[in-house]
């Protein structure tokens, strides 16, 4: 089935709904993929440090769908920062996906204490050019890096990848990005399953005959976020795909609102990660 994108400024689109494949175990991976794929899926993200991109591009081999139908993300892991070495990483990262191209590339932390990101984005500009990566982004960048990164180079991101769910909804950096033109995406959409047993989702999801789950994924959508729930059950998959055939209404969506904790993050900070 067709389903949603969200435009870049560099006039690309996104699919708005892909599958993740954090902490997918390296041969589980090729098989995960490929049943996304055949399950309506267009979009798989992953990353150099995740140690599965040679499954993902089998994967992709193996649904039979066309390359260019499906967006492939992967991210520059932080020991690979600086001019020189997002150029290596980016050339590893096609070798291991076996593709001529990436869609989407990111830095995947920006790792201050390193001060490389900007020499890395330079890196990043380059590889754009050259037409080895079609979009390029960050991940996990806090309103301080994106202005640096786009004072010293003028280029904009096309998407910030972020931690973001119920339980920490991240409005004040979604709309940052707003401002500056940039989609955010979510990674840990469903509070890695925490959230599920939540009461107020449950009543939402009992109200729709849908999961928990399914609702989460429903309002990162209406909330034009890109969102990539991880799962390596074939039925999970398809669960998390069948989505596009309901809305949230105005009562639901303020439900929700009510779950945002700025105590929420389960995740890193970006500000005091040290890797």
């Amino acid at each position: 089935m067709t389903q949603p994108a969200i435009a870049f400024h560099d006039g690309r689109t996104i699919p708005q709904l892909g599958l993740g494949v954090f902490k997918t175990p390296a041969e589980e991976t090729a098989l995960i993929v490929s049943t996304a794929i055949r399950e309506g899926y267009r979009h798989i993200d992953t990353a150099s440090i995740y140690g599965n991109e040679d499954g993902v591009g089998e994967g992709i081999r193996m649904s039979g769908v066309p390359r260019e139908e499906v967006f492939v993300t992967t991210k520059q892991w932080t020991v690979d920062q600086g001019y020189d070495a997002a150029l290596v990483a980016c050339d590893a990262s096609l070798a291991k996906l076996g593709l001529d191209y990436i869609d989407l590339y990111l830095i995947h932390w920006p790792s201050p204490q390193r001060n490389l990101y900007v020499d890395s984005w330079r890196a990043m500009i380059r590889l754009q050019e050259e037409g080895r990566i079609r979009s390029i982004g960050v991940s996990n960048f806090n309103k301080e890096h994106l202005d640096r990164l786009i004072g010293e180079t003028g280029v904009v991101p096309v998407i910030n990848q972020i931690e973001l769910h119920p339980r920490f909804q991240q409005h004040a950096l979604r709309a940052v990005d707003a401002e500056l033109g940039i989609v955010t995406e979510s990674w840990s959409p469903l509070g890695r399953g925490g959230q599920l047993e939540d009461p107020i989702l449950a009543r939402i999801a009992q109200k729709h005959e849908r999961s928990a789950a399914q609702i989460i994924i429903r309002w990162h959508l209406q909330n034009d976020l890109v969102v990539i729930p991880k799962s390596a059950r074939a039925e999970r998959i398809r669960e998390n795909f069948a989505v596009f055939d309901f809305t949230l209404d105005a009562d639901d969506l303020a439900a929700i609102a009510t779950l945002d904790d700025p105590g929420g993050r389960i995740g890193p900070d970006p500000l005091t990660a040290t890797w």
